[in-house]
């Protein structure tokens, strides 16, 4: 980003004086010149049009004052800079996977779904990071890689804004949470970062799938990769529309048991939401356990800018003594 700064900012109190000096030099000239030659009634020269030479005779003096000024902007020493990060150490690599099972529709965070409400906290996960790359997978009868791990946050955000259920977008239901650890774990699986971390947001069981949770969780831990789950949903019944405009009664089939042995073996820790705050409350606790060490120190390169000023001034110099020994001159 490119700046501008005065290095010497306070010899700018040098043109209010100057100013000063300049009126008192203008009205110390006109009282002499009015002495000069007097006239019994000057009203016999109002309409003796004036030359060119004439109406341009202060130019010398403006060009000096120009020059003046340029002066004084000079000495306060005008320069641009361009700001640089120096970024030491490196980030945590994340994948957040989500749940797009249809129990994810159940409007138990009132007004808010499930899934709505879980779109909400992402986000604001999101922009609370600043230099771990992020990845998203979904997951329902089967995972998908969303998006790989990156630090364009608002085009995650947006993605994350995009996301739909399963049988909105013509998929089959369920919750393949094991497809979902297994397809987080692939994109993590070649990232150099010291720390890598999935998390894994459910409000179900792991019902389908060609591998089960437990072992997915295995191989993510060989490679180092922790894992952290959170539960959503209130216990209960709830009723939900079907896709046909039938009412049908949604039992909460969260599978806590499996979820807490996947954050036991994946070195992380599980959770539960009920709520929106208590769901906020859970993604506040793992931005703060997940903080690499990170020295962040910004410098700005700066550069006199004043040098071709110089030139201008000598420039305006010399005309200004041109004009007044040629054109402009007069007699003492």
């Amino acid at each position: 980003m490119n700046e501008f700064r005065l290095a010497h900012p306070f010899v700018l109190a040098l043109l209010p004086l100057s100013l000063f000096f300049i009126y008192r030099w203008w009205q110390r000239r006109w009282l002499n010149a009015t002495g000069v030659l007097q006239y019994s009634d000057i009203r016999l020269m109002s309409n003796t049009p004036g030359s060119l030479r004439l109406r341009l005779r202060q130019l010398p003096n403006i060009i000096r004052f120009m020059t003046w000024i340029l002066l004084v902007v000079i000495l306060a020493r005008p320069q641009t800079g361009r700001t640089e990060s120096i970024i030491s150490g490196q980030g945590t690599d994340m994948v957040i996977a989500v749940d797009i099972s249809r129990s994810m529709s159940v409007p138990d965070f009132a007004p808010r779904t499930r899934l709505d409400a879980s779109k909400i906290v992402i986000k604001e996960f999101i922009s609370g990071r600043e230099y771990d790359p992020i990845g998203l997978v979904v997951f329902a009868s089967d995972s998908y890689q969303v998006s790989p791990p990156t630090l364009n946050y608002n085009i995650l955000s947006d993605i994350v804004d995009k996301i739909r259920l399963a049988s909105e977008v013509g998929l089959e239901d369920g919750s393949a949470i094991g497809l979902g650890i297994s397809s987080a774990t692939n994109m993590l699986r070649n990232s150099t970062a010291l720390s890598q971390v999935i998390i894994v947001l459910t409000d179900g069981e792991n019902n389908v799938g060609a591998i089960d949770a437990i072992t997915a969780t295995e191989i993510a831990n060989a490679l180092g990769i922790k894992i952290y789950t959170i539960g959503i949903g209130q216990r209960g019944v709830y009723p939900l529309e079907s896709p046909d405009g039938t009412i049908q009664n949604i039992t909460s089939n969260l599978d806590e048991e499996t979820l807490q042995e996947i954050a036991r073996i994946g070195s992380g820790e599980y959770f539960y939401a009920a709520d929106l705050p208590s769901l906020q409350a859970i993604y506040d606790r793992i931005d703060r356990l997940e903080r690499s060490p990170i020295d962040h120190q910004q410098f700005t390169r700066w550069q006199d800018i004043g040098d071709g000023w110089i030139i201008a001034i000598i420039i305006l110099l010399i005309l200004e003594r041109f004009l007044r020994h040629t054109i402009f001159q007069t007699i003492p």
